[in-house]
Order: structure tokens, then sequence, then C-alpha cells
């Protein structure tokens, strides 16, 4: 058997060249392209990158940040979104070990990394991407000893309602919209994955982190509570929250308060 550094080793890199594919997703999707055709080229000079300037992190640190061609800057957000991806697929395998979940989380994790930066550079949150997800998570319920299908179905309800009533309620007081349809499906998404009971603590934690972020951001920028901050990229960081997460956080609670 591997070892564990290797296993962690091999599953970085797999998660960083699925990065670099999940960045392509990024510019393309909200633009309307397809994500195979043509191959990666540098967005300044249009010139094809060949396959050794296309090594997830490493030629992005060996170029200095900077296009082979032309010299014209590249975000430092690449290889962030290779690396952010590499993470994840290792801390999926130490979680879930090899088993027919983990393939499963290893999708979901590259589809919120992709909603939460297209959210980020254009707050929206594209159908192309939550609807057919959503009945991939509910398929994949059935490869999920601990979701069931009625849970998964149950999640996809409560996620979409929870978050369509909310912005329901919004409008009806304010008479604007509040939230987007985008976080809407977003969350129904999510609840396909991970089931009903995700709901409320995803709502609950990606609020709480949203007003720890959006508040002093409103503040510095005075906004008087009108800057528009996608709420998607908080979705995505409770859910991993959660994955994770959420049982020892609970289980810490209960230690703590009722001992």
């Amino acid at each position: 058997m591997l070892p564990l550094l290797t296993i962690f080793l091999v599953f970085f890199i797999l998660g960083s060249i699925v990065g670099s594919f999940l960045n392509v997703c990024i510019y393309r999707i909200p633009e309307g392209l397809s994500v195979v055709r043509p191959a990666s080229r540098c967005p300044h000079c249009n010139t094809p990158i060949r396959w050794y300037h296309n090594l997830p992190i490493l030629s992005w640190a060996l170029l200095r940040g900077k296009c082979a061609y032309c010299k014209a800057v590249v975000s430092i957000r690449y290889p962030l979104v290779e690396a952010l991806t590499g993470f994840f697929f290792v801390l999926a395998v130490f979680y879930f070990g090899f088993s027919a979940a983990l393939p499963v989380y290893l999708v979901f994790l590259s589809l919120l990394v992709v909603v939460t930066f297209i959210d980020i550079d254009h707050q929206i949150i594209p159908n192309v991407i939550t609807l057919p997800s959503l009945v991939f998570g509910f398929v994949s319920s059935f490869l999920i000893p601990w979701l069931s299908w009625v849970d998964s179905i149950l999640g996809i309800i409560a996620g979409g309602g929870l978050l369509f009533g909310v912005a329901y309620l919004y409008r009806l007081a304010t008479g604007k919209d509040g939230m987007g349809m985008g976080d809407v499906k977003l969350l129904a998404m999510i609840g396909a994955f991970l089931g009903w009971q995700s709901i409320f603590p995803i709502v609950f934690v990606a609020s709480l982190i949203g007003s720890l972020i959006g508040i002093p951001l409103m503040c510095l920028k005075k906004a008087d509570g009108k800057l528009a901050i996608p709420f998607g990229p908080f979705l995505s960081a409770a859910s991993v929250i959660y994955l994770f997460w959420w049982y020892d956080i609970f289980s810490w609670y209960q230690s703590l308060f009722f001992p």
C-alpha cells in the first residue's frame, strides 16, 4: 500500500490538474464558450499555450507570473485555483478514503470552486452548472451509504425552497430583488449532494461568514448597505465546512455546553 504522504501528493497533483481545467471553465462558461475547444491561449496575445507552459502552479512560478510570449502579467488567481482544488482533493481522500463517495465529492468540490469564482467575477451562477449538477447529485446519492435518495430529494426541495422563500419575502417587503435565483439553484444543488440535514447549518454558516466579511467591506467602501456581495462563495465555503468538519464542530459544541 502506498504511504499516506504519497497518496496525498498524488491527489494534490491530480487536483491541481483538474484546477487548471476549472480555470478554463471559470473564464469560458460565462462567455458562452466551449470549455474543450480551442486549446488554452494567452488572453492578451492570443498565442496558444504549449503544454510545458501550462503545468499547474509550476509553470506560473517558473515564468514569474507572465506569459511566455508577450510577457503580459498572468493573474495569481490561476495557480491559487489550482492549489485550492489540489487541497480539496487531499482533504477528500483523507476523509473518505478510496470509497464510492470519493469521486462524488471530488466532483462536488470542483463544482463549488467553479461556482465561487464565476460568482465573484460576474455575480451570476450559470444554470448550465447547477441544473445538471443537481441531477448528478441526486443520482450519486445511490453510491453514498449515509445519504439516501430520499434525503437527496428533500435536500433539493429544502435548499431551493428555503432561499426562494427568503428571496420572495424580501421582495414583498422591499420591492427589490435581494437574492438571485442562481443562489436558490445552488443551494438546491448542494442539498442534492449533502441531503436536507445540511441546509440549515449551511445557510447559518454562510450567513455568518457573509456578515463577518460583508459588514466590514461595506463600512470600508461606505456602501450604506447597498454594496452587492455575491452569496454563492459563502454558500460554497459553508458547504466545504459542513462536508469535512460539521460533525466535529457539533460534537465539540455538545461537549462544551452539554457535558
